[in-house]
């Protein structure tokens, strides 16, 4: 019999090869299960963690927002009352110099507070694993947690401020520093909150630092008085304490009355949420009792 293979009958090698993909045609069903690589910012991510991290303080607004502001508030009266409304320092009846303070003292407690406590509740309960799993970077991490930190204390603020202008005249001496200040103050403030709540690995010590280090670095920085009224070393001691410049350079955008100058402060905030940034950016990236 006569063989009828392909090979017997010459075949074109070209006719048995397969055809070529087609660059058109649609991507395997399997395809989208690669991994996605992100290159520079992973904005989606980066903006999911942010507002994360404002509904965690939005939704209890109650607690978070109003709080503050009666405390604040309360503060003004009290002070008033007991000092009498017709003192006056710097120049300025005593509630126009109390009320810039106050403002301030609120945005550094609750920018503290915010990041702080939000790292620290992570930590305690476990699910700090859901923030490190998503392809964030060190950078998108702590500029997350900071501007939301950040965002709280201005929200604070503005809430503070606009009760306030019920009972004080409002005026406005320098707008550059009435801007500057809150903002870099809040900063900082949201920096050391991130830098205590990756040290602390349970809630007395997270309490150890709000009582030990930044409420006593909040009274102790001008907000009921002024510091030229403090004898010799406790003057000079003032002028070492961050948190005197960002209340002095706030109450003069507000009042035109400062205890040191505008730029100086500009100067010890800016380095200081320089330094802190730096400190924070090497703990988030060093895992630094975020992974175990």
């Amino acid at each position: 019999m006569v063989s009828h293979s392909i090979e017997g009958r010459g075949a074109d090698p070209q006719a048995a090869a397969p055809p070529a993909a087609d660059p058109t045609a649609a991507d395997p069903p399997h395809a989208s299960l690669a991994p996605r690589r992100i290159h520079g910012i992973n904005w989606i991510g980066a903006r999911t963690l942010y507002f994360k991290e404002v509904q965690r303080f939005t939704k209890v607004a109650t607690q978070t927002v109003a709080a503050p502001m009666v405390t604040a508030l309360l503060m003004l009266a009290i002070f008033t009352l007991a000092l009498g409304e017709g003192r006056e320092t710097g120049g300025v009846p005593f509630v126009s110099f109390l009320a810039p303070g106050l403002v301030m003292m609120s945005i550094t407690q609750n920018a503290f507070a915010n990041t702080s406590s939000s790292l620290m509740i992570s930590k305690v309960q476990g699910n700090i694993v859901d923030m490190l799993m998503p392809p964030l970077s060190a950078g998108e991490f702590l500029t997350c947690y900071a501007l939301a930190g950040v965002t709280r204390g201005l929200v604070v603020a503005v809430a503070v401020a606009a009760v306030m202008t019920l009972f004080v005249p409002v005026q406005v001496a320098d707008p550059v520093a009435l801007i500057y200040f809150p903002i870099a103050g809040a900063l900082m403030m949201s920096l050391i909150g991130i830098a205590a709540g990756l040290w602390a690995d349970k809630f007395d010590q997270l309490a150890a630092v709000t009582n030990f280090v930044v409420t006593p670095l909040a009274f102790l920085s001008g907000t009921f008085y002024s510091i030229d009224r403090l004898p010799g070393i406790w003057y000079t001691l003032s002028h070492l304490n961050p948190f005197f410049y960002m209340i002095d350079g706030f109450r003069g955008g507000v009042i035109g009355y400062h205890d040191a100058p505008a730029w100086q402060g500009m100067l010890v905030l800016a380095a200081a949420d320089i330094l802190l940034w730096g400190l924070c950016y090497l703990l988030i990236r060093r895992g630094y009792k975020l992974k175990a």
